[in-house]
């Protein structure tokens, strides 16, 4: 099957393609000169450019059966419908002409060139889990460090609670990659699951979501010996729920943010579920009230759920999403990874345009952030040269970030010197302006 001959792709970058205005390099050179090198993104696109001439670059499996997206610096459209032989291909594409973001196709085709999706010819695709840190209720990549640490912990509980043991994923089909930005990708190539439909997929996400959970039943299983899956994992989650639920009660410190986060876990759910939602923060609030009572509480967490009168689907729906991998929050959009069998995703060894972070594998055993030696995105994803400093202005309030073993909490409207990598990290996001 992997044997049909695709075109030739170095014949198609030949001319002015219309689609993907793509240009010749003579033509760039006025464009990307030097002199637009001096503010802002363009002083960096430089470096990306050096840095595809220079690296090691990653080649995925089955290369000429992918289809390549290109995301250029500046405004110009994305480029799409590539096909390429080989990673050597690839370089000489985006060494013509800076590239902002480059993403390959998470699925096979006879004829990824194509213009038309129907006319690809679709083979088949993999199986990847987009987990992004900003889609967790309760958490803003303002607070970078902090972000990473709860979306890898979160990466983690994929793999070790569902992918593994539920569905009996073998670690030798598995990719982990950082993203580059704010979270990672698991990517599983099982030929054996290659033709998985959009449906299939679905399926998979929906356990992992807990949709298709009966909690009662889930609890009696643990209780009968069941210590495996959704038994033992809503077992574990009913103590921390009522905890976070007594706090909102109590109004402890931190009580709002709870608070938040469980109204945010229930609007999602209803929107996966295609249902409005009917339960608010005060219901939130009253349900923690009834469980201030410690009788009461410990008699729910020794499955009596009569004590919770007309609270009780609220608290079992809280239950259910709190206890579950949070893969997106709003719009669903790391579902749509999953599920969609013609996705494009950041291409690992590539650098991450609103980061100039290197996406970067790294093995299962470090994706443990209390393992013994655990990956460490904000020093072992710099790519791009740190050797001199560059004086930013701080643009955005309330933001906080490390790299290697140095931390910054800048005020917006602060001038500081930072390393170039950094300044790279902070321009892109649009947290800093190179100072004058």
């Amino acid at each position: 099957m992997w044997q049909k001959q695709v075109l030739n792709p170095q014949l198609r970058l030949s001319k002015r393609n219309k689609d993907s205005g793509w240009l010749t390099n003579s033509y760039l050179l006025p464009v990307y000169g030097v002199t637009m090198f001096s503010s802002g993104w363009a002083r960096f696109a430089h470096q990306f450019t050096n840095y595809y001439r220079n690296s090691t670059l990653w080649s995925p499996p089955r290369t000429r059966f992918r289809e390549w997206m290109f995301i250029p610096f500046g405004n110009s459209p994305p480029i799409r419908h590539k096909a390429f032989s080989d990673v050597e291909g690839v370089r000489q594409f985006i060494t013509q002409r800076p590239m902002h973001s480059c993403f390959y196709s998470t699925a096979y085709w006879h004829k990824p060139y194509e213009m038309k999706m129907v006319e690809k010819d679709w083979i088949g695709a993999d199986l990847i889990f987009d987990l992004d840190g900003d889609h967790l209720p309760g958490v803003t990549d303002r607070d970078f460090p902090a972000m990473i640490e709860v979306i890898q912990e979160q990466a983690h509980t994929l793999w070790n609670d569902y992918l593994e043991p539920e569905f009996g994923f073998n670690e030798k089909y598995l990719q982990v990659t950082f993203s580059g930005h704010r979270g990672f990708h698991l990517h599983y190539r099982d030929p054996a699951l290659f033709q998985l439909d959009s449906e299939a997929r679905r399926e998979i996400v929906s356990h992992i979501r807990g949709e298709d959970v009966d909690v009662k039943s889930s609890l009696s299983r643990y209780h009968l010996g069941d210590r495996t899956g959704w038994a033992s994992r809503i077992n574990r989650g009913m103590e921390e729920v009522v905890n976070k639920l007594q706090v909102i009660s109590r109004k402890d410190k931190g009580y709002t943010t709870i608070l938040e986060d469980l109204h945010e876990g229930l609007k999602s759910q209803a929107r996966r579920e295609n249902r409005a939602s009917s339960k608010g923060k005060t219901s939130i609030q009253n349900l923690g009230d009834l469980l201030v009572n410690e009788q009461r509480s410990s008699r729910l967490l020794q499955g009596n759920f009569g004590v919770l009168d007309r609270y009780e689907s609220l608290f079992l729906d809280i239950l259910k999403t709190d206890t579950s991998v949070v893969l997106s929050n709003a719009g669903e959009a790391d579902e749509v990874v999953t599920i969609d069998v013609r996705r494009q995703i950041r291409w690992p060894t590539s650098l991450h345009g609103k980061s100039g972070l290197r996406v970067t594998e790294f093995p299962l055993s470090r994706l443990d952030p209390d393992g013994s030696r655990p990956f460490d995105p904000l020093s072992e994803t710099i790519a791009l040269p740190n050797t001199n400093s560059l004086s930013v202005e701080i643009t955005q309030e309330d933001c906080r970030f490390r790299f290697f073993d140095r931390e910054w909490e800048p005020n917006s409207g602060d001038i500081i010197d930072v390393p170039e990598a950094t300044a790279t990290f902070l321009i892109l996001k649009g947290w800093a302006k190179v100072a004058k």
